[in-house]
């Protein structure tokens, strides 16, 4: 159940914190002193989307906070994993709160720690429950109908297992079918692929090679240059007749040689010469030898030309730099060989899916026997509570049908209602009166309490339209419901107030700005309260007040 409640900011509350009671708590005020913003606090901490303009005059943001008791096994729940791994070591109780701001943006908070509003949301279906005076609206959501049934069934069990096997089919679905894209775009590529590995294969490209080629084709193209410049300069330094630079050097060293015995400063220029005519021997050795292998194949150069103009076609054709092609061609080979292989791969995803449908059907198809099998007993345990109501002649009913398979099974709800004998059953919905649907409400949502449900229930002027005898009715089963929940009740009823354990009144307050106040009401103020909601003044008024109060 919900330990406090506190609220910063909340468009016309400034400041409120309220530490409801265990059982029956009602909130009263004057229409319009905001008693719906009590409301819409407590359903943002169960997730629901951010009202507009909901930050007050007293600052940039608002803020709602609420502590909860810690409910046997709620964090072990699946679904609420990213929450169990925010709670700080040794707390024991639960704090969820929303940060509001003028952007409409949001933060939610669990301990204090940032979580997705989505987790929020989760914390609420296990920690509250919100019947608002739009009932009519919402009973007329299959949705809501659905939900409502599956309390009466106690199917959470069920539920879960449909959501995590709906969950396992979508995976199922989506991997199949990004197989079989896959497949088609690598099919649809198929020619270009096998043209890409084919060519480049054939081309067999080697690492290095077209640098190379490009360097003899250089060389060949210019052979005549290469042949006259060796010759000539084979000749200059050693011909085959006369004298060369090689025969001037050794003549020169020669003649220095012959006076180093007289000059020993000449020893390094006589050595210096002798290694110069050596190297000038082994340079003219060397031109010698190139010019006998410098007789090239005639036909080199062509082949040469060839192979190059096979790169540039390659590159032309397919788009790429040859040595990416290399590349590409071997990642064609593999796409080839994984597109040989899809089929088994499909076929074996295909056999999945199959599976995952077979099991998902197979929790829709227990989800459906629960179902029908509990829609009799809701509605006349629906019936009864209508009868305590003073509708003792309503029949209601919960006509199940088939709808697409989803997260929630295969099956859509109606809840039917004939009001009085004879007459024909309806839509809940839209069949009753004002005063009649407020009553029923109340009743179905007894009624799928059954099996028990969240520990916190707020009901807000589900009483609208009901008065006198009726009004008494509805608050004994608000009391009646009070024993097994925590209900938070806004009500305009003056016989539902004096049954409660505890109750808090809305004020607002003149003043710049005007604020509204929230203040849980002790012994005469009570009284007073009640008297206030009779709309009378007086002793007389004030004697009904305490005889409310204390029956």
């Amino acid at each position: 159940m919900m330990i406090r409640l506190h609220i910063e900011n909340l468009a016309l509350i400034e400041r409120a914190d309220l530490e409801p009671a265990a059982g029956l708590n009602v909130v009263s005020g004057e229409t319009g002193a905001g008693k719906t913003m009590l409301a819409a606090a407590i359903g943002l901490l169960a997730g629901a989307q951010t009202p507009a303009a909901v930050v007050g005059p007293h600052g940039e943001e608002a803020y709602v906070e609420a502590e909860f008791e810690i409910p046997d096994g709620l964090l072990d729940e699946p679904e609420l994993a990213a929450v169990r791994d925010l709670r700080p070591q040794g707390e024991e109780t639960l704090v969820v709160a929303r940060r509001l701001f003028a952007s409409g943006r949001s933060r939610a908070l669990v301990w204090g720690r940032s979580c997705a509003r989505s987790d929020l949301e989760a914390l609420g279906e296990h920690l509250l429950e919100v019947s608002s005076q739009h009932e009519a609206r919402r009973l007329a959501q299959p949705s809501t109908q659905l939900a409502l049934l599956d309390a009466h069934a106690a199917n959470a069990g069920r539920l879960a297992d449909m959501a995590a096997a709906w969950a396992g089919l979508r995976s199922a679905r989506t991997a199949l079918e990004t197989a079989r894209e896959h497949a088609r775009a690598a099919l649809s590529r198929r020619a270009e692929l096998e043209q890409l590995a084919e060519r480049v294969g054939e081309a067999a490209v080697q690492p290095g090679e077209r640098e190379a080629l490009e360097a003899e084709r250089a060389r060949l193209r210019h052979l005549d240059e290469l042949t006259a410049a060796a010759a000539g300069a084979a000749d200059v330094i050693n011909p085959d007749e006369g004298e060369g630079a090689l025969s001037l050097t050794g003549r020169a060293a020669e003649l220095v040689a012959g006076v180093e015995r007289y000059e020993p400063g000449l020893a390094a220029v006589g050595g210096e010469l002798r290694e110069a005519a050596l190297r000038l021997q082994e340079s003219a050795i060397e031109l010698r030898a190139y010019l006998t292998e410098l007789d090239a194949d005639p036909g080199r150069l062509d082949q040469a030309e060839g192979r190059l103009q096979l790169f540039a076609d390659l590159e032309h054709r397919f788009g790429h730099p040859l040595d990416q092609l290399v590349e590409l061609a071997a990642a064609a080979r593999e796409a080839l060989d994984g597109l040989d292989a899809s089929g088994e791969a499909i076929e074996r995803l295909e056999a999945a899916e199959a599976a995952a449908l077979e099991h998902a059907t197979a929790c829709a198809s227990a989800l459906t026997a629960a179902r029908i099998e509990s829609a009799a007993p809701f509605g006349r345990a629906v019936e009864a509570e209508l009868a305590d109501l003073g509708m003792s002649d309503a029949q209601v009913s919960a006509v199940i049908s088939e709808t697409d398979l989803g997260a929630r099974g295969g099956d859509r709800v109606e809840l039917r209602l004939a009001a009085n004998s004879g007459l024909p059953a309806g839509p809940v919905a839209t069949i009753a009166s004002g005063g009649e649907l407020s009553r029923i409400a109340l009743a179905i949502r007894v009624a799928a309490r059954a099996h028990g449900g969240p520990g916190t229930l707020l009901l807000d002027e589900v009483d609208a339209g009901v008065g006198g005898l009726t009004a008494r009715a509805v608050g004994e089963k608000l009391l009646r419901l009070a024993e097994t929940a925590q209900v938070l009740c806004i009500t305009h009823l003056p016989q539902i107030a004096g049954l409660a354990e505890a109750h808090f009144r809305v004020e607002k307050r003149s003043g710049e700005p005007t604020a509204t106040t929230i203040e849980r009401l002790a012994g005469g103020q009570v009284v007073e309260e009640i008297t206030r909601m009779l709309g009378g003044e007086g002793e007389a008024a004030r004697r009904h007040a305490k005889a409310l109060r204390a029956s």
